[in-house]
């Protein structure tokens, strides 16, 4: 499997790295009263919900709320992320901004030690079992939660939006928002969004039958809380002794690289390209402003290539497949056809 590239929004690290949104045993049996089993609100909620009077917001501006409440707050929490497969793990976030300057800290709770620092674009992640800092820098990295990966016009096209309740998160009261989509090539979103700021405090990835694919929450949040941008630099220089590794990731387009798409796939816009010369990978990265494909490509190794594959963790589903003397993976939080239509319409030019 291909080594991730730079392009990865911090949402994506999020749901990748930390595994599984885990309630109380009383949290639980209460949820379950009120909802449904995969979240969704039951017929009373449903009459408090119709009895509600607040004008609707569009897709475009529930996103936009969000991102700015990611990108103007200050906060520290715990954030747990889980998978229909059972996965399960979680970290502490502390996320400080003045002005344009945004810094985070992200401390793996569960698995191996892990602390990861992002100063704007540059990300820095402390292994202190192998002492290592890996050093990168992402350019399409975002802000969490990254919600607007793309142009945000084109997400009306392909998701609808509406308010379809309230409800608690991590003690906050949160508007549930429903993000539907219109075709069967991306995933749906149910999204707690913090009521007076807009800040997500917990989203939820379904199926096209509205089954829970995936799940983030905070279990415990503190908002605008002083979070010094100084301590969390000094946090970032490099301990004496340990080895410091570079990204060799390097950006170029995929026409220098001998690669094009025969046709698009709805609603997916290509947004970067890089190449590891060091490991022979190139990923090509595309998204519809709330979901991401990324297409890394190498040369075919019958050793390690044998055969072709689709898998599945969580909202994350990997395609693999031979074309030709090139070996494809295709990975995203996209349904396998949407992966599938990618790897057909990926052609060699040279």
């Amino acid at each position: 499997m291909p080594h991730a590239a730079p392009g990865r929004t911090l949402t994506h690290c999020l749901r990748a790295l930390l595994g599984a949104w885990a309630a109380t045993a009383v949290g639980l049996a209460a949820a379950q009263a009120v909802m449904g089993p995969t979240g969704a609100p039951t017929r009373s909620v449903e009459k408090e919900i119709r009895a509600d009077n607040k004008p609707e917001r569009s897709v475009r501006e529930w996103l936009v709320r969000m991102h700015e409440a990611s990108r103007l707050r200050s906060y520290a929490g715990t954030f747990v992320v889980s998978s229909n497969f059972g996965g399960m793990s979680s970290s502490r976030i502390w996320h400080a901004c003045d002005g344009q300057q945004q810094m985070e800290r992200v401390e793996s709770l569960t698995g191996a030690p892990r602390s990861t620092f992002r100063r704007n674009n540059e990300v820095l992640t402390f292994l202190p079992e192998s002492r290592t800092v890996l050093t990168d820098r992402r350019e399409s990295l975002g802000l969490f939660p990254d919600l607007l990966k793309s142009d945000e016009t084109a997400i009306a096209e392909f998701y609808s939006a509406r308010r379809t309740g309230g409800d608690r998160v991590a003690g906050f009261e949160a508007d549930v928002v429903q993000l539907a989509p219109k075709d069967n090539l991306r995933f749906g979103y149910r999204i707690w969004s913090e009521r007076k700021t807009g800040l997500v405090v917990k989203l939820q990835t379904l199926d096209r039958e509205g089954n829970v694919l995936e799940q983030a929450a905070f279990s415990e949040l503190q908002l605008d809380v002083p979070v010094r941008m100084d301590k969390l630099a000094q946090m970032m220089n490099v301990p004496e002794g340990w080895r410091v590794e570079k990204s060799d990731a390097v950006k170029t387009t995929p026409a220098a690289e001998g690669w094009a798409m025969k046709s698009a796939v709805a609603g997916f816009k290509p947004m970067s390209c890089y190449k590891r010369p060091a490991q022979g990978v190139l990923q090509w990265i595309f998204s519809d402003g709330l979901a991401s494909v990324s297409l890394f490509v190498e040369t075919y190794d019958p050793k390690r290539h044998f055969h072709e594959s689709v898998a599945a963790s969580g909202a994350t589903h990997t395609l693999t497949r031979r074309m030709q003397e090139w070996w494809l993976t295709a990975v995203g939080e996209v349904p396998p056809a949407t992966l599938k239509a990618f790897s057909l319409s990926l052609e060699r030019r040279k």
